[in-house]
């Protein structure tokens, strides 16, 4: 049974995309099947693992309107296991039209579960607000990852954010939890950071993942050139970061999982100069 999880965080800019399309990309690389939805309509998830917006393809926004099978709009990527099901600024208008449709909250659970079972982990890249459309992921999640940057403003807006997954948690999905609270954009030679660190620790204590997520210029590039960070720049810190984040993940899963290994590095380089 595939596990569903949703990376949702109301403000922007707190690494949440970045957190969702690494992640899966390492869990991948570790031997595991994994699918991306990108219900973002910036839709930075799709071209961050590389696929091209073109006016034909076809994306989560075609099967919300029910004008296609899902078969017709997983696409696969440079990663071995690793799907994605994508979106562009076309989904903006659907959470419009989802207001009139029936059972309203639960069009994305309806959509991943014939599907669920293809994968160990189906990985949901909200938008940045908490709006119908993030709702509709929360409903259909197992757990939520929460993306959390390591600055001053860091936990403004989190209680409007823990009293909605409450909420749908009483009304819609008993069975959501959250999985853990990753750090992101953490510079350690900072005090701020240091206290910002301190407090989120103090909010939600052990939900948050050992394993933080550093500055790091080459996560910033890797997705102008359609990369996750183990394919553009296996080497650098950020890359060790998110995979010690997928090793800390797959533990806490208590899954079994494939370590990477100078082989497996040497062939991500090969599918970069490929590409």
């Amino acid at each position: 049974m595939g596990k569903i999880i949703s990376f949702a965080n109301q403000k922007g800019g707190v690494g949440k995309t970045t957190t969702c399309i690494n992640l899966a990309a390492y869990v991948s690389a570790m031997g595991k099947k994994v699918l991306v939805l990108d219900l973002d309509p910036q839709g930075n998830a799709t071209s961050g693992l590389g696929i091209e917006k073109e006016k034909d393809l076809k994306t989560i926004y075609d099967l919300i309107s029910g004008d296609t099978n899902i078969e017709d709009v997983i696409k696969p990527t440079i990663v071995e296991n690793l799907d994605i099901i994508p979106s562009t600024v076309d989904l903006a208008g659907a959470e419009i039209e989802m207001v009139q449709m029936p059972q309203r909250e639960k069009i994305i659970k309806g959509i991943l579960e014939p599907i669920k079972n293809n994968y160990d982990f189906i990985m949901i890249d909200c938008p940045p607000s908490l709006g119908l459309i993030t709702v509709n992921a929360l409903t259909a999640s197992d757990s939520v990852v929460i993306p959390i940057q390591c600055e001053f403003f860091a936990l403004e807006g989190l209680t409007q954010l823990m009293n909605t997954i409450k909420l749908i948690k009483y009304h819609l999905n008993p069975s959501i939890d959250i999985e853990g609270v990753v750090m992101t954009m953490k510079d350690k030679r900072s005090n701020l950071t240091t206290q910002v660190s301190d407090e989120i620790l103090k909010f939600f204590g052990k939900r948050v993942f050992f394993t933080y997520i550093p500055r790091n210029i080459r996560l910033a590039e890797a997705p102008s050139h359609g990369e996750p960070i183990l394919v553009y720049e296996p080497s650098s810190k950020g890359a060790e970061a998110y995979m010690s984040l997928a090793e800390e993940f797959l533990d806490r899963n208590k899954v079994k999982y494939n370590t990477i290994t100078k082989d497996t590095k040497i062939k991500l380089r090969e599918v970069r100069n490929d590409g």
